[in-house]
């Protein structure tokens, strides 16, 4: 049996000089149909700023309340975060339920969360947002005591601070909580620096196909590993991080990681939950900014993204372009620029000149050299055998000789061991 979708409203304040209004408003019912929502009708008013004790004029409020009576909606969303006393205000105008732009966001990061570490990071971001918005309550609810002086309280209102100081203390409980899971990623994220490995990491806007593209890179050079990660249309399908190494056929491995994708306005509260996944981005040597090339806001998404990688401290790291999804428009492809390729994940065409442009950024420090390796050092050609692209290998008095391009930091280690070197 199809479950029944709930009804709402979406409505938006165009303020002067908004030129992606539309586009944000297109954004938000995208939203909703991800929470499961119906979006019945749209209501918007031009204004010069928004009113700061209903977000809407007195005149488009009634004209709201007309329109959800009209199609029989319980809900209305408004497009940006609202304050304590504006949604109170507006479910004492409308006497329905009102909802925000952020919480909307939250409530899709809640269903979508499957790692315990996801998971916190919600629902301390659920807390931080209701906060504030219990506060609000405050002024109806104390009502209920009449009088000045403590003995008169309201009720409502005691209860009130009871639901803070809980609130409190589970935020306090959870950010414990997720201190131990952020040590625990720092400690892992060290020893792959210890490795020497590179860290490539992918980022873009929410829906781009970064998930796709990793999907691609590691059924290419692991075929039938089954190390995939889950990859839908559908926004925020990805909220937990997740680590690939790519063994490349000459020996080299870089580590793949894929991140939460990004939209525009995503809630603070939620910056902040989601610092530490985020923060794998910030530790990366190479990023590829994955960009949906058929979408026709694709400039709008790139600059979010990229407003977001500066907010992170991330926007100094080399970044290439990956333009995907390019099998749904009518160029040409894959093409490559210096720093970008246009391809498609899905088809898995442009991938081979990606990796070619990833490979030229991230092993610069590999060299290309013969060593002769004394006969009874055998553990050394074995280890070139395994971390180098040994291009031959021939047999002599003193020794076993290796053409071979590798690490710079490798020759160095063994320098004092070899009969001889040439670079």
């Amino acid at each position: 049996m199809e479950s029944v979708l709930q009804k709402a409203v979406i409505v938006g304040v165009q303020l002067q000089h908004d030129t992606n209004f539309a586009y944000s408003m297109e954004e938000l019912r995208n939203l909703a149909a991800a929470c499961e929502i119906e979006v019945v009708a749209e209501l918007s008013q031009k204004s010069s700023r928004v009113n700061p004790s209903h977000y809407l004029g007195t005149g488009k409020i009634q004209e709201l309340a007309l329109l959800m009576e009209q199609y029989e909606a319980p809900i209305v969303i408004f497009n940006d975060e609202l304050s304590p006393s504006q949604i109170r205000n507006l479910e004492s105008a409308l006497d329905r339920q009102v909802i925000d732009r952020t919480i909307l966001i939250l409530n899709i990061f809640a269903q979508r969360a499957k790692t315990k570490e996801a998971q916190l990071q919600v629902e301390v971001a659920q807390l931080q947002y209701m906060l504030p918005r219990l506060t609000g309550l405050r002024e109806s609810l104390g009502r209920q005591g009449g009088g000045a002086g403590l003995k008169n309280r309201g009720a409502g209102e005691t209860k009130l601070e009871l639901d803070r100081r809980r609130i409190e203390e589970r935020i306090s409980v959870l950010q414990q909580e997720l201190q131990t899971q952020v040590s625990r990623r720092q400690i892992q994220r060290k020893q792959r620096h210890k490795n020497e490995v590179p860290v490539v990491c992918l980022v873009g806007y929410t829906n781009t196909g970064k998930s796709s593209l990793m999907n691609t890179l590691v059924e290419t050079y692991h075929p039938g590993s089954g190390k995939g990660v889950l990859a839908k249309d559908m926004l925020f399908a990805t909220l937990e991080t997740s680590v690939r190494s790519i063994a490349l056929p000459d020996h080299k491995t870089f580590l793949l990681t894929d991140t939460v994708g990004f939209v525009s306005q995503l809630p603070h509260h939620l910056v902040k939950a989601f610092r530490s996944t985020l923060e794998e981005v910030t530790e990366a040597d190479l990023l590829i900014h994955v960009v949906d090339i058929a979408d026709p806001q694709h400039e709008q998404h790139m600059a979010v993204t990229e407003e977001t990688l500066k907010a992170l401290g991330a926007d100094g790291i080399p970044t290439l372009y990956a333009y995907n999804k390019a099998d749904l428009r009518d160029e040409p492809y894959p093409q490559v620029g210096e720093d970008s390729v246009t391809l498609s994940a899905k088809k898995n065409r442009g991938i081979a000149e990606l990796v070619t442009l990833i490979r030229g950024r991230i092993f610069t420090d590999y060299i290309q050299c013969e060593i002769l390796v004394p006969f009874d050092r055998g553990h050394i050609v074995s280890y070139f055998n395994e971390h180098a692209d040994v291009q031959s290998v021939s047999y002599e008095e003193q020794g076993t000789r290796l053409k071979l391009e590798c690490r710079a930091a490798d020759v160095e280690r063994f320098r004092d061991e070899f009969v001889e070197i040439s670079q």
